[in-house]
C-alpha cells in the first residue's frame, strides 16, 4: 500500500509517504522558533502556518517519491485531539485531496498514532504511556483497535509541567529541553520536591502541586543571582520528581495488569534522563521510539491509518476534525 500521512494537531506540519512500513519520504515543518517568543503555541498563528506549509510539503513529498496523488492507496490524517484550527487545516486539505485524487481517506486519533511512533514494531498486548505537552495517560492495548484507558492526569500533562516549570525558572520555551540541559550539571537530590501521587493505589497523575512547590522554592531566593546559582540543582530535582512519578505509575499499571511490555511515546519520551531511567527498569520491558519520532509526526499517522484500514476496512464517509476527541 502507498499511504500519505498528514499530521497538523498542534504546531508541527508533518507529511509522510509510506509503502507499507517502508518510509519513502518524511517531511516536517516545525513552528517552535516562531512561537518561542510568545512562550507557547498561539493557536490562530499555528493554523495559519499550517495553511502556508501543508500543500507545499505534500507536493514536495510526492515529487521526491516520484509518484502522483492518484497512485496513492490511502490518505491518513489526524482528526483529533488537538487545536481546532490546526486540525481543520489538515482534515479539510486531506478531504479535498481525497476527492480530487479519488483516494480513500481515514481519520486517525492522534493518541492511537503515538502507539505507532516506534514504527509498529511492538505487538500487543502492551501498555502505552503517551506523555507529552498535552497528554499523560496509560492505555492498555489488548490488540490494535481494542484499547482501555487505565489512567490519566488530573490536571497538567507532564510536558506541560516541564514548560510551566521552565517559565517559573525564567527559561525559554520549549521548557523541557532547557530543564533537561541544565539538569545534567545539577544534583537531583538537592531539593526534596514531592513526587505526585507516588503512594496512591490509582493509576493517575497530577503535576500542579509539584509546579506550585517549585514556585514557592523560587520565591525563597532573595535575588535572581541566588536563583541562577541554584538553577541546575532546581532543574535536576524538579525533573527527577516528574520522572519518578511517571515510572511509579507504570510499575503500578504493570502490577495490576500483569502486562510487562511497555511502549513510551510523546515529546517527553525524548528526555534523556527519562530514557535512562526506563532502560534501568527490571519490572518491565520498554520500547522507545527514535528521538525524531517522539514528537508529532506523519509517519505514525500513516502507520496507524494503514493498520486500522487493514484490520477493519473502515473508511469514513466524512472525516471531521474533533479537538476534544478522546475515544480511540
Amino acid at each position: 500500500m502507498l499511504i500519505l500521512g498528514i499530521e497538523t494537531s498542534c504546531d508541527d506540519t508533518g507529511v509522510a509517504v509510506l509503502r507499507d512500513k517502508e518510509i519513502l519520504c518524511e517531511l516536517l515543518s516545525s513552528q517552535i522558533k516562531f512561537h518561542a517568543s510568545y512562550g507557547g503555541v498561539i493557536p490562530e498563528m499555528a493554523a495559519r502556518k499550517h495553511l502556508e506549509n501543508l500543500l507545499p510539503l505534500v507536493n514536495l513529498a510526492l515529487s521526491e517519491c516520484k509518484i502522483s496523488g492518484q497512485e496513492l492507496d490511502l490518505i491518513a490524517v489526524t482528526r483529533g485531539p488537538g487545536l481546532m484550527g490546526a486540525l481543520m487545516v489538515g482534515v479539510q486539505t486531506a478531504r479535498a485531496l481525497s476527492q480530487v485524487w479519488q483516494v480513500p481517506l481515514i481519520g486517525i486519533n492522534h493518541l492511537e498514532g503515538h502507539m505507532f511512533a516506534g514504527l509498529g514494531n511492538i505487538q500487543p498486548p502492551f501498555l502505552a504511556l503517551i506523555v507529552s505537552g498535552g497528554h499523560t495517560e496509560i492505555i492498555e492495548v489488548k490488540e490494535f483497535g481494542s484499547y482501555k484507558l487505565l489512567g490519566q492526569t488530573r490536571d497538567d500533562a507532564a510536558g506541560e509541567a516541564f514548560d510551566k516549570g521552565a517559565k517559573i525558572l525564567g527559561l525559554k520555551y520549549p521548557g523541557g529541553p532547557e530543564i533537561e540541559k541544565l539538569s545534567r550539571s545539577g544534583n537531583s537530590r538537592a531539593y526534596d520536591f514531592p513526587v505526585p501521587l507516588k503512594n496512591s493505589d490509582k493509576i493517575e497523575f497530577s503535576f500542579s502541586g509539584l509546579k506550585t512547590a517549585l514556585l514557592w522554592q523560587v520565591k525563597k531566593f532573595a535575588s535572581s543571582e541566588e536563583l541562577n546559582a541554584n538553577i541546575n540543582n532546581l532543574c535536576a530535582s524538579y525533573q527527577a520528581a516528574i520522572i519518578e512519578s511517571l515510572i511509579a505509575k507504570l510499575k503500578l499499571a504493570v502490577k495490576l495488569t500483569g502486562i510487562k511490555q511497555v511502549c513510551i511515546s510523546g515529546g517527553v519520551s525524548a528526555n534523556g534522563a527519562f530514557r535512562d531511567a526506563l532502560t534501568r527498569e527490571k519490572t518491565f520491558r520498554v520500547s522507545l521510539p527514535e528521538l525524531k519520532r517522539c514528537t508529532d509526526n506523519a509517519v505514525m499517522i500513516a502507520l496507524a491509518g494503514q493498520n486500522r484500514y487493514l484490520r477493519e476496512g473502515i473508511i469514513e464517509p466524512e472525516v471531521i476534525a474533533d479537538p476534544s476527541l478522546h475515544e480511540i
